[in-house]
Formats: structure tokens, C-alpha cells, sequence
């Protein structure tokens, strides 16, 4: 049996380095914003060549506290990619603002450029890219929107840790990156986590406050805030990890090389252009029989997932909070797509077989 994910797998080279931070945690004693948050914090801001970064609880409330710290007026617009996963969109009606789908390019599954442009409203104010399956959103014309218009860019890095456009990584164009560490992540904690990039010290100060109550002084609320904090333990779990990113990269890289090289035509597999470092968190293909194609590989001990099988427009909660149902490029990605195992827990052998059973499909 091949897995999807093995996370048992994929954290055993890390596991003596974890099971002393485990140690350490226990005898300082020391349970919440305490020094390994404010090291990774440092750490992931280093990796980033960045200034300021915040750790919070997980992803979601790492796009909410971004979305607080803009201060947008009730009901005010943001762009978000057709084909995301729920979260982001969730963030957003969080906020009380009103999100606004744009469809994906049908290559690349990232939010399309081009598209953009007519979403805009005098009462959008915000653009919230996703830089989907590991590959980096085609930042420059976005950017170029988003200042002829005044708005705000917001990333959801969740899934592009160390992922690059132009040799410049995610998280480090817009007003605020947002990133989850969930386990399954290039980078993941061994519980939820979840930090912000910010460009700027006041907002970074803004978002600890909000993510400490709202308080900067112990019992003294300046604003109203939340409860996000990183936890200290999976901050020292990640500063474990995060010097092996890359390394974790390359092998899911060297994994994607591989079926880019050995699958036949009869899969259609990512777009990715000589301007992007795909760091393939998911390594989708496309099949019009996808049902199919996954009981086929299951039932030839090969575990697959579908990212994502109910399209945003026809999720039931998102019902009273979309004002446009028709989303043709969204709805074929979501009735087509399936993961194929790709992780650092997978082999090159375990790929390869991969691909020998695809390709007999149909056949």
C-alpha cells in the first residue's frame, strides 16, 4: 500500500530532534508566548528576509487577523480565487466582508490575472491571492492591478512555503502573508499553527495585540481581540523543521519530476512556467473520469486525495454569501482533479510504481 501522507513517516528523520524539544518544553514550564515563539517568529522572518512575522493559531485566523488589521468597512469587497479551499473565503465573511470569486487560470488553477480587472468595483478593497497546490500566484500584474486601484494584497501562502515567481518567495509581495502550518504542510507543526508576514511594525504590533486579546499589557485591552496564539510547543517543532524546508522541497520536487516525466498523455498535469518554483505541497492531474481513475488506483493500493471535490459556489454555508453561482473553470477543476502521493515520507521507487499503474489505466 502506497499512502497519500505517512505523517508518522514524514516526521521520523525529525523525531529525536522533537522528542528533546518535548523535554526542554516540559522543564521550563514555560506554555504559551514565550521564547520559542518569538525565536521562530525571528527564524521564519529570517527565511523570508523579512522584518516582522506573527504567529498565530493556525491559517484561518492568520487571514482573519489580516483581514482586522486592514480596518475595511463593513461589506467592502475582496477578490478571491473561484477554486480555493473554503478557508479563505471563510476569513473573509468572518471579517463582514463580502468576497467576491474570480476564476483561476485553467493551466495553472491560480487566480487568472487577467480576470481581475473586471471584478473591480468602487467598492472593493482588497485582493486576496492563493497560491494554490505549492505554485506561486503570477504576482506582478496583480500587483500592478492593485496599486493603479489602491488595494490591499493579502497572500494565502498556506500551501507555498519557500515557493518562489521570479525568484522571489511567497508571502513577500503583498500587505500580509498568511501561512498554516497543519501537519500535512511542506512546513507543519504536529498540531495546528499558523503565522503572518507583515510589511510594516505597527501592524505587526496590531496583530499581537489581536491575537492576544486584544491586550499588549497583561489585563489592559486596548482593543477587542482573539484568542490565536502559537503554541509554544509547535514553535519549537518548528524551529526543528524549518531549517529542513528546502530540503523537504527538493524531494517533493524531484517526486513531481518524475511524473512530469514518466505520465502519459492521458493525464493532465500542472502548468508550471519558467518564472515559478513549484514547491508541489499537492501534485494534482486533471482526468474526466477522476471517480473512476481513484477507486482504479485504490483498489491497486495507491491512496489518492481530492483537493477539492465540492466547488466553493455549491458548498451549502457559502449559500447566502456569493452573489454569482456560474463558475465553469472552478467547476471543471473541482469535478477533475486528484492528488497523487508526493511527500517527503514517499520514495522515488514508490513514484515510480505510481506511475506504472496510472499508465496502465484504460488500457
Amino acid at each position: 500500500m502506497i499512502p497519500y501522507e505517512n505523517l508518522k513517516t514524514l516526521n521520523k528523520p525529525f523525531e529525536e530532534k522533537l522528542r528533546k524539544k518535548f523535554d526542554l518544553f516540559l522543564d521550563k514550564g514555560w506554555y504559551i508566548l514565550g521564547q520559542e515563539v518569538s525565536l521562530f517568529e525571528e527564524e521564519f522572518a529570517a527565511y523570508h528576509q523579512e522584518k516582522h512575522v506573527v504567529g498565530v493559531a493556525n491559517g484561518l485566523d492568520a487571514l482573519i487577523l489580516s483581514l482586522k488589521c486592514c480596518k475595511f468597512s463593513p461589506g467592502a469587497e475582496v477578490i478571491v480565487p473561484s477554486n480555493t479551499y473554503i478557508a479563505t473565503i471563510l476569513s473573509i465573511i468572518h471579517c463582514g466582508l463580502t468576497p467576491i470569486l474570480v476564476e483561476p487560470d485553467s493551466k495553472t488553477y491560480n487566480i487568472d490575472p487577467a480576470k481581475i480587472q473586471s471584478a473591480i468595483t468602487d467598492k472593493t478593497a482588497a485582493i486576496m491571492v492563493v497560491h494554490l497546490y505549492g505554485q506561486c500566484c503570477e504576482m506582478d500584474p496583480i500587483m500592478e492591478i492593485a496599486t493603479q486601484h489602491g488595494l490591499k494584497v493579502i497572500e494565502d501562502c498556506a500551501q507555498a512555503h519557500g515557493a518562489k515567481y521570479k525568484n522571489q518567495l511567497a508571502g513577500t509581495f503583498g500587505d500580509f502573508a498568511a501561512f498554516s502550518f497543519y501537519p500535512t504542510k511542506n512546513l507543519g507543526a504536529l498540531g495546528d499553527a499558523g503565522a503572518i508576514i507583515c510589511k510594516s511594525e505597527a501592524d505587526a504590533a496590531q496583530i499581537r495585540q489581536l491575537r492576544n486579546y486584544g491586550s499588549e499589557k497583561k489585563y489592559h485591552n486596548s482593543v477587542v481581540g482573539y484568542n490565536s496564539r502559537l503554541d509554544e510547543l509547535q514553535a519549537s517543532f518548528l524551529r526543528e523543521k524549518l531549517p529542513y524546508l528546502d530540503e523537504i522541497n527538493n524531494h517533493k520536487r524531484a517526486l513531481a519530476a518524475i511524473y512530469f516525466q514518466e505520465l502519459n498523455g492521458d493525464f493532465i498535469k500542472p502548468h508550471v512556467g519558467s518564472d515559478f518554483h513549484h514547491v508541489y505541497h499537492i501534485f494534482n492531474i486533471l482526468h474526466p473520469e477522476r471517480d473512476r481513475l481513484k477507486k482504479y488506483l485504490l483498489d491497486q493500493g495507491i491512496a489518492t486525495e481530492i483537493h477539492y471535490p465540492v466547488a466553493p459556489q455549491n458548498q451549502l454555508a457559502l449559500k447566502d454569501y456569493l452573489t454569482k453561482f456560474d463558475y465553469p473553470i472552478s467547476t471543471k477543476i473541482h469535478e477533475t482533479t486528484l492528488s497523487l502521493p508526493c511527500s517527503f515520507a514517499h520514495t522515488k521507487a514508490d513514484i515510480y510504481q505510481v506511475v506504472e499503474i496510472l499508465n496502465k489505466f484504460n488500457t
